[in-house]
């Protein structure tokens, strides 16, 4: 089913309205071994300061999800996960809810962090292409093994 690519998206924080509707999504089987499950993700903020996971919507529907926030490590913003389920892949959303989580950290961005990093698995090629169409500079490979790549805000 293709969707029109003028209808907007948004983010809608995770909580108790909508947490089971994200742990719902899900990507194609070849794609799991290259991200957490949402229901990790979700287990996962719930530790992480300064750390944000969001429903991606487009209208009322949620097809997507994303985890991001600033790195205890490097003090740099992290998209720890972005994810579009299955169903809607393959008709933009996903270079579209990029540029909406940029859209959203450069409004939390009040310490001025010069960065935007993201980790990705060397094999997954349609993530590399959509942030790179977003955006993002491949940096190096990281000691865990993904693919870093850098957005300077």
């Amino acid at each position: 089913m293709r969707w029109r690519k003028l209808r907007g998206l948004s983010l809608k924080a995770i909580d108790k309205s909508n947490w089971e509707t994200a742990i719902q999504l899900s990507v194609h089987d070849e794609q799991k071994t290259f991200i957490a499950s949402n229901l990790y993700s979700i287990a996962e903020v719930q530790f992480l300061d300064n750390f944000y996971a969001k429903g991606i919507y487009l209208d009322d529907r949620m097809i997507g999800f994303t985890l991001f926030g600033i790195d205890s490590d490097d003090h740099n913003y992290w998209i720890y996960r972005l994810m579009i389920d299955k169903d809607f892949q393959r008709n933009g959303f996903g270079i579209q809810a990029i540029q909406l989580v940029i859209k959203e950290i450069r409004n939390l961005n009040h310490s001025n962090i010069p960065l935007i990093m993201i980790g990705y698995h060397p094999e997954n090629l349609p993530a590399k292409l959509a942030y790179q169409k977003a955006g993002f500079i491949e940096t190096e490979l990281s000691p865990w093994g993904e693919q870093l790549a850098k957005y300077i805000l």
